[in-house]
């Protein structure tokens, strides 16, 4: 596996900026993170061992917060519905819980905080239309809120 890609400048949390090995270590994870450390050492022009050791340093320091499969069932035999639903609370000093309110629910993929007219964005995905109801229901049940709802028709490629 060959480095011809370019990379993003990224910060660690507390603000260091990553130099070009780890840079190419996290491209190649981006995209595949079932890279394998021999891939990822050719690509970075090190040892095995220590592109292990750079690849622990990024998860501990949170660079690197998870690896995950993306399974792509056809929507056609799943009927899997993707959304996004924005929240914008009624009361505004709630504003801080809402995100642990909903944290557990099923079906919610993740909760943003966003700018503009809404205050939080959720990804949701759902069997059914019907289940999507009953989700956006629930959620403005235990959040009162203004929620607006948006389907995704089609998901050209998954990250």
């Amino acid at each position: 596996m060959t480095s011809t890609h370019t990379t993003t400048e990224r910060r660690y949390v507390d603000g260091r900026t990553l130099d070009e090995k780890d840079n190419i270590i996290l491209d190649i994870l981006e995209h595949n993170g079932r890279a394998t450390l021999a891939q990822l050492a050719e690509a970075a022009s090190l040892s095995i061992s220590a592109t292990q050791s750079r690849v622990q340093k990024l998860e501990k320091n949170g660079v690197i917060v998870g690896y995950r499969a993306i399974i792509h069932y056809p929507e056609q035999t799943t009927g899997t519905i993707h959304a996004f639903v924005s929240v914008t609370p009624l009361e505004y000093d709630e504003n801080a819980n809402i995100p642990e309110k909903l944290e557990h629910i099923s079906g919610i993929d993740s909760c943003d905080a966003v700018s503009g007219s809404q205050v939080y964005v959720l990804t949701v995905t759902v069997p059914t239309v019907p289940q999507l109801e009953d989700l956006v229901t629930k959620i403005h049940r235990i959040v009162p809120s203004n929620v607006e709802t948006t389907m995704v028709l089609h998901r050209y490629f998954p990250r």
